[in-house]
């Protein structure tokens, strides 16, 4: 032991919950009311109540912010349920989607980043990565389960599948702005089992 006082660390000190909160929370208010294009780190520091330098220590850019905060708040919303049950698994699927297309912000923000992406191959790698295959991992499980209670055959088409866990959803809300009604998800889970055990090719995706 030197006996010599330890200094509290400067400059890339680690930031505190709360003030890591206020930022996640601003970085959602920021996306929802303007979108990813007008996203600017200037104005997460202000409405958090952080300075630029706290940002830039947690993000080297607005994209990993922005795809950062997203995702945490995207994976929380897909933990599907375990039921046992093949058909209690798939409409747990559909109500998780259900639940991340129809939350206030993630509603407005999700579009807008898929918009943006279309115009932003580095954004839409990102999204991919850290969004889509997360939560495609999450629900490929499903399916592994149901091949081993063997409700489902081996050689289903997963990549075929997991399109369409979140395609009609995001379609009927995001694009037609429809309500998903109980006997819609009721018929949707019926379709989904149906196609899934009756279908046209037995190819796997690579």
């Amino acid at each position: 032991m030197t006996g010599k006082a330890r200094r509290t660390p400067t400059g890339a000190a680690v930031l505190r919950p709360e003030l890591t909160d206020a930022i996640v929370e601003a970085v959602l208010d920021e996306l929802a009311e303007k979108g990813y294009g007008r996203l600017s780190m200037d104005a997460v520091a202000r409405r958090s109540g952080a300075s630029k330098s706290a940002l830039y220590r947690r993000w080297p850019s607005k994209q990993e912010m922005a795809v950062d905060v997203v995702s945490r708040l995207s994976l929380l919303l897909a933990e599907f349920a375990n039921t046992g049950s093949l058909r209690d698994d798939v409409r747990s699927v559909f109500e998780a989607v259900i639940q991340w297309l129809d939350d206030p912000r993630l509603g407005r923000i999700l579009p807008d980043l898929v918009a943006e992406a279309h115009r932003n191959e580095t954004l839409a790698e990102a999204l991919r990565t850290h969004i889509d295959a997360p939560r495609r991992i999450r629900a490929e499980a499903i399916l592994e389960r149901a091949i081993e209670r063997g409700e489902l055959a081996p050689a289903i088409n997963r990549e075929l599948v997991l399109d369409l866990f979140g395609a009609q959803i995001f379609w009927r809300l995001s694009v037609r702005r429809m309500p998903v009604t109980s006997d819609y998800l009721d018929d949707l889970t019926d379709f989904a089992l149906t196609a899934m055990k009756n279908p046209t090719s037995h190819h796997s995706a690579g």
